[in-house]
């Protein structure tokens, strides 16, 4: 299969692309590696260094003998989204290229403008595209389970069932999301679902959890594979937080309570995920969802987890929560599907968390402790949160 990574520079697209190039497909990835600019612009990096996309696309030749397709440049320019479509003429496209980060689109109006524009419009251009090249493209869209909020009611996948006054009817599941990122990516399901509708286009949409994790087979073959670890506290997730802070000899920051629940998913389950989504695409004319998250816990959950792995003592401290955020809700979330498809999750382990450990043992002289403690209130755009 001809497949089109979109975003394939970043900390999920390039070990989708590496997963989907070993399994045998034809890959190509698309980036205008907007992500590295993000770095400066905060002043941090990823823990683990990574290469240009050029040198880890010749590496993977060298280590597999496998090649990888290349187009640089923005989905937000329509001419070029649509010269690449027709020149990789791909079966499926994965697409990752969005701005990624609920606190770096809350930092004031210009990050929540960018981030809608960035993200809606480059999705739009695509849908486009995709309707006048070849509408038999099949879409891989990913989303995230931060589309949903956190309703008093489970989370179906995507759609629900509804009866009103004697009437029933199956309805898009309803969003409440709780910053201007995680908005856009409902912009961009409402706007996927109008297209397969109208268009007859065919896609998936991939709500996705929380993903921890920085190696796969894959990116583990050479150290100019690897990928993203993102630790800080706009664009890392929460457990690789956990796990720098505590080799640092940090405090674990929790958030408030700690009392919210998220769904996670192991990276190594990511890529499986999409390759599965790629495999089975959807039909023409259907919008499907698949709720992409292996199990939920608690921040606190995460918290203390890492605490018991970690060969030492570590001291968990609760921060006064910059989001506005349910700290104590129900959560409970359906996600069959992929399951269904063959699915063989990776649960959280305290083998993985020790991994981690390792990872971030290696590279604890490139940590930035400043970058570990949150600096984006959501309730005052115009004011950071002060460090303590």
């Amino acid at each position: 299969m001809r497949v089109l990574v979109l975003g394939g520079d970043g900390y999920l697209g390039w070990p989708t692309a590496l997963h989907l190039s070993r399994r045998g497909h034809d890959v190509a990835v698309a980036d205008n590696f907007v992500r590295r600019q993000y770095d400066y612009e905060l002043g941090v990096e990823s823990l683990v260094p990574i290469e240009s996309l050029q040198t880890r696309i010749a590496a993977w030749k060298d280590v597999t003998g496998e090649s990888i397709g290349i187009y640089v440049g923005d989905l937000t320019d329509a001419d070029f989204t649509y010269e690449m479509l027709r020149d990789f003429r791909p079966e499926a496209v994965v697409h990752f290229a969005e701005q990624r980060a609920a606190p770096y689109s809350m930092i004031d109006r210009k990050h929540a403008v960018y981030t809608q524009v960035n993200n809606v419009v480059g999705t739009l251009n695509l849908l486009y595209a995709i309707s006048e090249v070849d509408r038999d493209i099949h879409l891989v869209k990913l989303g995230t389970m931060g589309e949903y909020g956190t309703p008093e009611i489970d989370i179906e996948e995507g759609w629900l069932e509804v009866e009103h006054k004697g009437r029933t009817d199956r309805v898009l599941y309803p969003k409440r999301p709780g910053s201007f990122y995680h908005l856009s990516k409902v912009h961009d399901s409402h706007n996927i679902e109008f297209t397969c509708r109208i268009w007859g286009l065919r896609a998936t949409d991939l709500n996705q959890g929380v993903v921890y994790g920085q190696q796969t087979p894959e990116t583990v073959l050479d150290d100019r594979l690897a990928t993203r670890f993102d630790y800080d506290a706009v664009f890392g997730t929460v457990l690789n937080r956990f796990v720098i802070q505590a080799v640092l000899g940090h405090p674990l920051t929790v958030y408030g309570t700690g009392g919210q629940r998220r769904g996670i998913i192991d990276i190594r389950d990511t890529v499986r995920c999409i390759e599965l989504a790629c495999e089975n695409p959807a039909e023409r004319g259907e919008f499907r969802v698949f709720n992409q998250m292996t199990e939920a816990m608690s921040v606190q959950e995460l918290a203390d987890t890492v605490a018991r792995c970690f060969p030492g003592g570590v001291e968990i401290d609760h921060l006064d929560n910059p989001r506005v955020e349910k700290e104590e809700h129900y959560y409970n979330v359906v996600h069959t599907r992929l399951l269904d498809l063959g699915l063989t999750p990776h649960l959280l382990s305290d083998t993985l968390i020790t991994s981690l450990f390792d990872v971030a043992k290696r590279y604890a002289d490139r940590v930035r402790p400043e970058a570990l403690l949150p600096k984006v209130n959501w309730r005052d755009h115009a004011s950071p949160v002060q460090e303590t």
